[in-house]
This record gives C-alpha cells, structure tokens and sequence, in this order.
C-alpha cells in the first residue's frame, strides 16, 4: 500500500509539475515581445510634429465631434464627405465599397500607394469611423481616424515595396459588432473572394487617452501580473495566430519611437482582444493586430457622452502616429 501510495503521489506531482511548465510556457509565449519601451521623459515635439499635432486635433474635432452612426445617418455622412475630402486633399482618389445596413446607405472608404517589387502583398492602416450610440467618440474612435488620416498623409510621396492601404471602416459599433453587417467584416470578406494577399492589418482603435497616475492601467487576468499599472503606453494587440505580425511591428516601433509600448499575442476569448476590426480580418484568416490605448481598461469615458474631443491627449497621440510613420515605412519597404 506504502509503494502504491507513493507511486501515485509522485505522478501526480510530475503531472502538476508539467502542467505548471507548460502554463509558464504559455504565458511567456504571449506576453515576451522583442526589443525595449521606452521609458523616461518624453521628448519635445518637433516643428514638424507640432504641424503634425495641430492636424491630428482638427481632424479629432471635425469627426468626433457629434454622433455618427445608423441612427444619426446626417452626421454619419458628414464624417464620410471629411474623410473624403481630406483624402482628396492630400493628392488620393478615395474609393468606396457600399453597401446599405438597415436601409441605410453606408460604405467603407479606402485610398493606395500601389507596392512595386512586392506589389501583391497588402499592408493595411484601418479605423472605423461610426461613434457608439449616444457617444460623440471623440477619442473612440475619432483618434483612430485622425490617425490614419495623417499616416495617410506623410505617406503620400512614399514609395514602398509593399502596396499600402488606408481604410477606413463604418458600422463597427454595436449592434454590428462581430456581426457579418461589421464594414471590416464585409472589407475582409470580400478581399478574400478577391483572393488579395493581405500580409498585415493594424486596427487603429482608441488611441489618444493617456495617465501618469499609477494604478490607472487595469487588465483581464492575469495580465496585471505582466504590464504596468501606468497607463501612459500604447498597446500592440494581437491573436496568436498573428504573433510574428505583432514581433515585427513592436520592434520596429521600439527602434523609432521615443514612446512607451506594451505587446501581446493572446487567445481572442481574452476580454479586449478581438474588439475591434481586427476581429474581421483574423475570421478570414489574415494576420492583424489592433493599436490601442487599452479603451475600457484605462478609459473611465469609454462609450459614453463624455467621449468628447478634449480628451485626447494630442502631444502623446502625435508621439504615437510618429513612431506608426516609420513602422510603416519598415514594414513596406519603403524608403523613407
């Protein structure tokens, strides 16, 4: 009985033992990310990147600055003419994919800088546009449009391998949401039945609200065991089947960027991985990763009417699309 006994104890340690290692594993799997965030005292705006922050506040204010979705279907259009015309403005033809969600006419809108050795390979910079209802969405997802909107802009005389997309998407707010009416779901959709070759897509979402106070950066479990409980960093999001995507991006940015960076590579049942047009690509099967300033985990306004546009945190948003230019510019192979 003494022999069994002892037998089965040590099985079950080896087996608690193993599971222990194997749980380790995992975590290290999703949390280590390659290079260092920056830490220390932020550097002073630039000439340039003062120009480049005064544009990031008048597109924040022009988009986020009233309601806009299927119930507000005026000022829904008038976010799409800006976009438009602001595209137009920087030398684009933008185009339109339409379509019409409850009876209302909607559509994605989207601009490219042809690739040239590598012209059939896809490298995307996406927002949506729409607000939650009852939400201006000054920072959700006003900062993710201005965003792009300037990446947009400083990649205009670029001249990259890799053809480059700007999109920006409607109709990703609730109800829509990981629903086939999502405009991401449908942009993804149809770009696999085109059988493109997307190779990366970074969903630009909530990007512009930022704290020095500590204890103001919350987590899923068991994340806060990882990350800082300081939420003046931006967050590169990806599912595990686009962690390499997500190694390539955050390393780039750490060589470029004087701005603090976290990244993670997790399961999309993890609440907040998968929330947003990410979501979209990864369902037909394309690497894509979300930039975000982590929404409800640091954002007390987060889908309410005070998401308004003096929220944002113009001179940390100008430091992150800065360092998202040059990561861009690595990821095409465009030289800059």
């Amino acid at each position: 009985m003494g022999t069994a006994h002892g037998t089965l104890w040590k099985a079950r340690m080896i087996f608690w033992g193993t599971l222990l290692v194997l749980i380790a594993w995992l975590l290290w799997y999703m949390v280590a990310v390659p290079g260092k965030s920056y830490s220390g005292a932020l550097p002073p705006l630039s000439e340039e990147q003062a120009a480049l922050r005064d544009s990031l506040r008048r597109h924040v204010f022009a988009v986020g600055s009233r309601e806009r979705n299927l119930w507000q279907p005026a000022a829904l259009e008038v976010a799409a003419r800006y976009i438009e015309d602001t595209l137009t403005g920087f030398g684009y033809t933008p185009s339109a994919q339409r379509f019409t969600t409850d009876g209302v006419a909607v559509r994605n809108i989207e601009v490219e800088i042809a690739g040239s050795a590598r012209t059939g390979e896809i490298v995307i910079v996406g927002a949506h546009y729409d607000s939650v209802q009852g939400a201006t969405g000054g920072n959700d997802n006003g900062s993710g449009v201005a965003a792009v909107l300037e990446l947009a802009r400083l990649a205009r005389h670029l001249k990259p391998a890799r053809t480059l997309r700007f999109v920006l998407f409607v109709d990703e707010e609730p109800p829509f949401f990981k629903s086939g009416e999502m405009g991401s779901r449908k942009y993804a959709r149809r770009a696999r039945e085109r059988g493109e070759n997307i190779v990366a897509m970074f969903s630009l979402e909530t990007i512009g609200y930022y704290s020095d106070a500590t204890r103001s950066q919350h987590y899923p479990p068991p994340f806060s065991l990882f990350y800082p409980d300081t939420a003046n960093f931006i967050a590169f999001v990806a599912n595990l089947g686009s962690r390499r995507l997500l190694h390539e991006a955050i390393a780039s940015f750490r060589r470029h960027a004087q701005f603090p960076s976290e990244g993670v590579a997790a399961p999309a049942f993890i609440p907040g991985i998968d929330w947003s047009d990410q979501w979209s690509f990864w369902a037909e099967g394309y690497p894509a990763l979300m930039v975000t300033d982590t929404a409800p985990f640091r954002y007390p306004y987060y889908h309410t009417a005070a998401d308004t546009p003096d929220k944002v945190d113009f001179g940390r948003l100008t430091l992150v699309v800065s360092g998202l230019r040059a990561m861009l510019s690595d990821l095409t192979g465009a030289p800059d």
